[in-house]
Formats: structure tokens, sequence, C-alpha cells
């Protein structure tokens, strides 16, 4: 093993996740009790409401699989922290399973994929049995919130709660103990391991990024006007995963066409990408596979027929100024807010060339013009979650509760081996405008009628997966044409 989809795709290791599991290991090192173990549960796929057929095709979820690699559903995964040794339940199949589901693999086909250093099949005692048997006496169970979301992964189940005894049988007698369990200490170490990625995981995350691109180049000479948005989202998920064997989507396509480039999550069930593309459209295709659980976040913008207007050149020519100043200055040591803060700075500083805006550009950042045209945040940590996890970790600032910085997925100080998006982007919504008008604060900035000329055009975005290194940054989606001049050369 561990993970490919034929001769040419990446082929992933196992290597991948052993190192992981090391990392862990030592990072728990002088915190974990004596005889303590790492208990975490795999995801268990998600029928369609109340019948019997999958929701979608199962995907592992991340804490576990960035602990063991298994693609597989149903399992439970155990670390010994003073040993580092590592053991999978797979789930105990019912005997006709191969004639509906595939074949029924053994202990040692897991144990030879995922090079973990035990496999028991999970009976109703199986894990118990075995924590008895070791003689746990601390579990460490991962019970992780999401900042953006609010939402919480629970810990593995109530069976391990603290001060619950376990009644077993062995040989007709009946053996008792305690296991105490802590949900404190793993998420804040888990997570921030996950931030920094390792060679092996870079080296996934750039396949998937290649795909993403070659992916974004095939749109851009297939659409052409009259064409509809989910065509070109076809096209898109039909290249990543017949040539670069990704079965899975980062996250829904975004694939908007004028007026609808101002949606920030256009894509959804209300804006399902059926609107028909019109000569003149600039289109914002948002989109990015996922290769073995790790994902890509690219978003480029073109003119649908190929050529850009004068205003689309000045919309679009900003946004790229500001994602290229921010790929040169993002490096260790600089804070992420201050990133967001510079690309809003050059982005105004163009519109005001441009005759959309006058006053002091510094004036203009202070009171928080740029969140009226860029309300969501620069970018965010990717990895094995599109909006990856522990971006409020380490250093991170408190979130912001000013326009535009409240939306920042992560307020930390940039490190070496963090991967994260440089996404600016220029929109024109009315909503956002129209308030900013009748503000006094900010209406001092804005000429009306020339903003006028922009309204109902959508907006621009430019959104490149970038790998912080002290010698220079690494741009994993490198392979786009991306000027003006580019773009227009590739369409024609």
């Amino acid at each position: 093993m561990s993970f490919d989809c034929g001769e040419h795709t990446l082929h992933v290791k196992p290597d991948l996740f052993v190192e992981n599991r090391r990392r862990l290991v030592e990072s728990l090192a002088g915190k974990a009790l004596p005889g303590s173990f790492v208990v975490l549960q795999g995801g268990v796929g998600k029928p369609r409401y109340n019948v019997d057929l999958d929701e979608v095709v199962f995907r592992q979820e991340s804490y576990f699989f960035w602990t063991f690699g298994v693609h597989e559903s149903e399992l439970f995964g155990l670390i010994d922290v003073d040993s580092g040794k590592s053991v999978l339940f797979p789930p105990l199949l019912p005997e006709d399973y191969h004639i509906w589901e595939g074949k029924v693999r053994d202990e040692a086909w897991f144990r030879e994929k995922y090079q973990v250093d035990e496999v028991i099949f999970k009976n109703e005692f199986a894990i118990s049995d075995y924590l008895e048997a070791n003689k746990a006496s601390m579990l460490y169970l991962l019970e992780a919130q999401n900042t953006d979301s609010g939402s919480v992964l629970p810990p593995a189940p109530s069976q391990f709660v603290p001060g619950i005894l376990y009644s077993l049988s062995q040989n007709n007698l009946l053996i008792s103990f305690q296991i105490r369990s802590d949900t404190s200490l793993l998420y804040p170490i888990m997570a921030n391991l996950r931030v920094f990625k390792t060679d092996l995981e870079l080296q996934v995350m750039r396949y998937a990024s290649q795909i993403a691109c070659e992916a974004h180049k095939d749109v851009m000479k297939t659409l052409k006007p009259k064409m509809y948005e989910y065509q070109g989202e076809s096209i898109f998920r039909h290249h990543t995963h017949f040539h670069g064997g990704c079965r899975h989507l980062a996250y829904t396509c975004i694939a908007a066409s004028g007026e609808n480039g101002a949606v920030m999550h256009h894509g959804g069930p209300d804006a399902p990408n059926n609107r028909q593309t019109k000569d003149g459209d600039m289109c914002v295709f948002d989109m990015g596979p996922e290769y073995n659980c790790y994902s890509s976040d690219v978003t480029c913008s073109f003119p649908v027929n190929g050529k850009f207007t004068p205003k689309q050149k000045i919309i679009y020519n900003a946004v790229l100024k500001a994602n290229l100043a921010v790929f040169e200055a993002a490096k260790p040591g600089v804070r992420w807010t201050d990133m967001h803060l510079l690309g809003e700075k050059i982005m105004l500083t163009e519109l005001k060339a441009a005759g959309l805006l006058q006053g002091d550009v510094d004036k203009m950042v202070q009171s928080r013009l740029g969140a009226v045209f860029q309300p969501v945040g620069l970018g965010h940590l990717i990895g094995l979650d599109i909006h990856d996890v522990g971006g409020y970790l380490g250093d991170a600032l408190p979130r912001s509760l000013e326009p535009g910085l409240k939306n920042l997925r992560t307020t930390r100080t940039l490190q070496e081996r963090m991967v994260i998006t440089i996404e600016p982007g220029c929109y024109f919504i009315d909503q956002l405008l129209d308030e900013a008008l009748a503000d006094p604060k900010l209406s001092k900035f804005l000429i009306p009628a020339k903003i006028d000329e922009f309204r109902g055009s959508g907006g621009v975005r430019i959104e490149d997966v970038v790998c912080i290194w002290a010698k220079g940054n690494e741009n994993l989606s490198k392979n786009l044409p991306r000027t003006v001049e580019e773009i227009e050369r590739f369409m024609a």
C-alpha cells in the first residue's frame, strides 16, 4: 500500500501515516500519564434520510485518516503512548458481506496495508479486552470543535467515559476494572500537528493541486458563451476523476458567471450552478479535488469568451496585484491578519487609480472599506480539510469583530510548512455598496457614478495554494495562466 488509483496516479506509501503517529506520540511525551492510550473512532457512512442508500460515497473522518490512513468505515484505532504501538479494530462483518459489498479482508491484509502493529476484529468486548490485558489506566479521547462552524466532533463512544466500571467475561470469571479518560489534552496537539505538513503530505498536496490546475485549464479551453455553469463544473469533475483518480471533490464547486461571481458560495442548493453564460461574462470558478483525502482549492477568473473588456482588466489586475504582493510578503514570522490588510491596501490603491475611489488609502483600510469589496477573509489553512484545523491555536489572536477581519479563518503568525490559500477578491455586491454609500464614514471614499458602471459584473477571485518557506514560498497551483495576456493567449 497504501493508496493509488493506477499507475498514472500518485502512489502514497503508508510511511506518511507511520510518521504522523510517531509525531503524535512524541508530542504526547511528558504530557500523557503512564499506561495511556489514544483512542480514535473512524467515520461511519451516512444513509440518505430514511432510506438504506448511502447519501454520498464514504469519506473518512479527517483526524482518524491523519493518524491511520484508513479509507474503510466503522473502524477504531488505538495507540499505546508508552510504546508507540498502533492497533486497528475493523468491524466484524457478516458472512454475506461479500455478496453485497465486496471482498472480506482478513487481519493480515489490514496490518500490511496500513502498516500498524496489530489488527483485531471488533466485537462487543474486543477493545475493552485489549485495554484490560494491556493494563490501560488512562484513555485520551478526541473532542474537537470547529472554530468556523462551531460543530463538535464527539469523542469515542460512551464506553470510554471516565468512572465506568468495565465487566469482562474471561474463562467464566467476571473481571472488573476502571479506566479514566481525558478529552482536553489530545485536540490541541493533534490539530496543531495537522497545521504543519510533512514532506510526504506535501507530496500528496502538490499532486492534488496539479490535478486541479489541469482541470481548470480544461474548463477554460472548453467553456463558451451560452453554455451553462454546471457544464463547466462537469468538465472539472470529469477531468479530476478520469485523469487524476480524484473520486472526491474537496468542496461543492463554485462555478459562477456574470453577477453570480459576487455570490461567495455560489453553487449550493439555492444557486446550483445553473445560469447560462453570456458573451462578455466574467467567470469565477472556485473548484478543487481531493486525492487520498488531501485537498486542493484553486480559483480561476476568466472571461467566458476569452477576451477581457477594459473594465474587467481593471478589476482582474487589481486582484492579481494583491495576490502576488501577499505571496511575496507572507513569510515566517508575519501575522496572517497583516497579510489580509496588505491585500486590501493593494486592491484599494488600484481601485483609486482606476477612478472608483478617492481619498487616503490608509484611512480606507482603517475604516474597513476593504470589506465592502471583499467581505471574506484572505485565505485559510488547507490540508485534510478544505478549511483546515488549527487556525485559532498557537499564537492566534482572538477573532476580530470588524467587517472582513471577522471572517478570517486564522490569525496566526505564519511558520514554515503551513499550507494556506491566498485568495484576494473584488466583488460588486449591491447590498454592501448601498450600505457603504449610506454610511458617511465610508461614502466619502466612493465615487458613485463610477462604481455604478461595475454593478452587476460579479467579481474576480484569484486563489492559490501556498506552502510557507523561509527561502521563498512555494505555489502549489502555479501551473496556470494568470496574467490577462496569458489567459487570453491560452483561451485563444
